[in-house]
């Protein structure tokens, strides 16, 4: 083992591992085993390339969103609109 290893250091790997794949904290809690919701928030860690892969996953959303009512807006457009070649 490298020096300083610990054991106890899984724990902490293995619930920032779980959520970085997209488990839920439920999830979490079933698999890794801590008895609570602040238990099992103790272990997980994020760092800033998790919270790149938030924001960006939060962009992808929302611009998924907007293209989907540009587009419904656009479907419903009225006779008059049409007529005009709006």
């Amino acid at each position: 083992m490298p020096e300083g290893f610990r054991f106890y250091g899984l724990r902490h790997t293995g619930h920032t591992l779980s959520t970085r794949s997209g488990v839920t904290l439920r999830d979490t809690m079933v698999l890794l085993g801590p008895s609570s919701e602040k238990a099992a928030l103790i272990y997980q860690h994020s760092d800033e390339e998790r919270q790149e892969e938030v924001a960006a996953g939060l962009d992808a959303t929302v611009r998924k969103v907007r293209e989907e009512a540009a587009r419904k807006a656009a479907e419903k457009r009225s006779g008059t609109d049409l007529a005009r070649g709006e």
